[in-house]
């Protein structure tokens, strides 16, 4: 499915006024309330579409902390259904991941649930749904959650950038049929209209910006080129790169975050490189010069606290098997790994605390995959060499690669592919942690 094509104009017209990510004050607990909403995603003078969101918008509202403080959250849940929120790449206690059926029972309508954990890393990270995740996440139940360095780099505006998109009717209905048996055996459930929002919608020509970018699509693997500055790269999923990097090719699967820090020269421009001309997702507008701009190299952030893998303990293979014009496997659903679809009885992998695994990725399908490991980060492996530390690695059609994680907090832990309706449709396992 292709994306709406846009004009200038009407991106502009539907700029962050209509679509806000709201940033709330922490307090003891934060109060996050999971209720329908209505949404202006169309330009404004098209139709609002009806949602799902937290504290009456969707995204939800930017949740901001301190490395090392503890986040409360009361999150009391208004849809209708059950619901649960889950910390994407944070590493919590696993009594706090919000995970259904495995860490926590389900949040009925009505009921509430106490999340409260310390937050050790810094980074870009996301809180969404977990509870018929490919159907809640793309109604609109997630938001960013950032946790700040004691010493954060010098920049004059910290702006979130989230990026999605949805199908939607000419009104701008959201379309049904989450469940839609051809999505989960495909691509997933691509949208037809995509957006960039970012946080600022307006800076000055000179200033200095760190800018987050998360892909909160549920299936949609978004190659971003950006326009208007100059600038690094400073980390990925959260984690600081030891080096920052050129800005070349951006590619976010859903759920990967970029970090970048970069001067502005003109208008920023999010764009969707399509085939024809390139699809506009967002932008922020230019207004007047700083006249002290921040000058200097962009230094590499604090680094995170990793622990750097030994000899492997254990040498695994997880095969990502199944899907249209995919081989047969021995799984009783869409998509299968190892041969198993859903959530086996045991795990994939036992794992005494700070033992290291080595496992490999086998991607034999016809469509890419972007597979995620709860409550932890690991290493991608090239030739040996260690590579970027993540929470969430695309392999595309026939690929292979190998992850090295040093499986050192204790607890159930999700594996699964976060193109959501190809989880919802098999492709999940776990690990224990002992």
């Amino acid at each position: 499915m292709t994306i709406r094509n846009v004009t200038r104009r009407s991106v502009l017209a539907g700029g962050a006024a209509a679509f806000t990510m709201p940033r709330i004050a922490l307090a003891a607990p934060t109060i996050l309330r999971a209720e329908p909403v209505v949404a202006q995603i169309l330009p404004i003078g098209d139709g609002q579409t009806a949602m799902l969101g937290l504290n009456g918008s969707t995204p939800g509202p930017e949740l901001r902390l301190t490395q090392g403080a503890r986040l409360d959250v009361r999150f009391e849940n208004q849809i209708g259904s059950d619901s649960a929120l889950h910390w994407h790449g944070i590493r919590i206690d696993n009594a706090m991941d919000g995970v259904p059926g495995m860490t926590q029972d389900p949040v009925s309508d009505g009921d509430h649930f106490d999340y409260s954990f310390l937050a050790p890393d810094a980074g870009t990270f996301w809180y969404h749904s977990h509870s018929r995740s490919w159907e809640q996440v793309e109604q609109g139940l997630y938001g960013p959650l950032i946790v700040e360095e004691a010493e954060p780099p010098k920049v004059d505006h910290d702006i979130t950038v989230v990026i999605d998109d949805w199908r939607l009717q000419e009104d701008g209905t959201l379309a049904g049929g989450f469940g839609n048996r051809h999505d989960f055996a495909h691509a997933g459930r691509l949208g037809n209209f995509a957006r960039a929002l970012p946080s600022v919608s307006k800076v000055r020509r000179g200033d200095r910006l760190r800018l987050r970018l998360i892909n909160a699509a549920t299936a949609r693997v978004f190659p971003v080129m950006m326009t208007g500055g100059i600038g690094k790269v400073v980390a990925l999923d959260g984690m600081p790169l030891p080096t920052p990097r050129d800005i070349s090719d951006i590619v976010l699967a859903p759920a990967q975050r970029t970090d970048l820090i970069v001067d502005v020269t003109d208008t920023l421009r999010f764009d969707f490189p399509t085939r024809d001309e390139p699809y506009e997702l967002g932008r922020i507008e230019v207004e007047g010069e700083n006249p002290s701009p921040i000058t200097g190299d962009i230094s590499a952030l604090p680094p995170a606290h990793v622990t750097t893998p030994g000899t492997p303990d254990h040498e695994l293979t997880l095969i990502m098997e199944g899907g249209a014009m995919g081989g047969r496997h021995t799984g009783n659903d869409i998509w299968a790994l190892n041969g198993h679809s859903g959530l086996p009885d045991t795990p994939f992998a036992t794992f005494n605390r700070g033992e290291t695994a080595r496992i490999r990725l086998i991607n034999d399908t016809a469509f890419p995959h972007g597979i995620h490991l709860h409550g932890h980060h690991f290493f991608e492996e090239t030739a040996g060499t260690l590579g970027d530390f993540r929470d969430t690695t695309l392999l595309n059609r026939g690929e292979t690669r190998d992850i090295l994680c040093v499986f050192d907090n204790p607890g159930k832990w999700l594996l699964h592919c976060h193109m959501l309706g190809h989880q919802a449709a098999g492709m999940k396992t776990w690990v224990e942690v002992i």
